[in-house]
């Protein structure tokens, strides 16, 4: 990862975080973005204080001006991204009548547009990097793109959706040099986002548990580490992480 630029979204905590960790300890200079300027910089800090190069960058990304701005501190800084990770997202696990209009509007802001949004963005420099160097973009999606449950209609369809758009970008830009790779990790646990669940939908999540065993985000930065630091020429087009007896 020595010489490479990452960007990591919802690298403020969880997931992200751990993603950014992992690339920025294996040599990559790593941009961190979410909206939380104040835990951005602890992230980023913490990257600093084991050796490595980390820049906080506020932004969010359902907002394109946002992400506009970010795009070119991150390139005044530290050069065109070559690793774009598109980690944000927010989910949330109710009874289909019982999701406000409203709480839809958001989960697919965040989720889909969000991953668009950000996406679109940083294309040009992605573009620029594939020239002469690995290029990648790798989307987390989720299981519940493709595993249906009850209570997840709202989180599943926009990360189906997140899902479908990364296919599309793989046809569109594996000819350009850029490897796509959609991720869809099963049940995540020791996050903020697991932890925050009301106690009246922690049963629901223990009983997917017990089907869906949970992956910690260290494993996931793991896994992101290994497809992003692979050969140019290999391209492994997806990757669903889920159970051994379900695999």
């Amino acid at each position: 990862m020595t010489n490479r630029v990452a960007l990591i979204t919802g690298a403020a905590s969880g997931i992200g975080a751990a993603i950014a960790t992992r690339l920025a300890a294996d040599g990559a200079a790593v941009a961190l973005v979410a909206r939380r300027a104040d835990r951005l910089e602890k992230v980023a800090a913490r990257i600093q204080e084991t050796g490595g190069t980390a820049i906080a960058v506020p932004a969010d990304v359902t907002d394109e001006a946002s992400l506009s701005t970010a795009a070119q501190v991150v390139q005044d800084r530290l050069g065109d991204v070559d690793l774009l990770v598109n980690n944000a997202g927010s989910m949330t696990i109710a009874p289909f009548e019982q999701v406000p209009a409203a709480e839809w509007r958001r989960l697919v802001d965040v989720n889909l547009t969000g991953t668009i949004n950000t996406t679109r963005i940083f294309l040009p420099a992605l573009l620029r990097s594939a020239a002469d160097r690995t290029t990648d973009l790798v989307n987390v999606s989720s299981l519940a793109a493709n595993h249906f449950m009850a209570g997840m209609a709202v989180y599943g369809a926009s990360k189906a959706a997140v899902s479908y758009l990364t296919k599309s970008l793989r046809l569109e830009l594996a000819p350009q040099g850029i490897r796509v790779t959609n991720l869809e990790p099963g049940m995540t646990g020791g996050t903020e986002l697991a932890d925050a669940f009301p106690p009246e939908l922690r049963e629901m999540v223990n009983e997917m548990r017990t089907t869906l065993p949970a992956v910690q985000p260290d494993e996931l930065a793991d896994l992101v580490a290994y497809l992003v630091s692979r050969p140019r020429h290999v391209n492994l087009s997806q990757l669903i992480i889920q159970p051994a007896k379900e695999l």
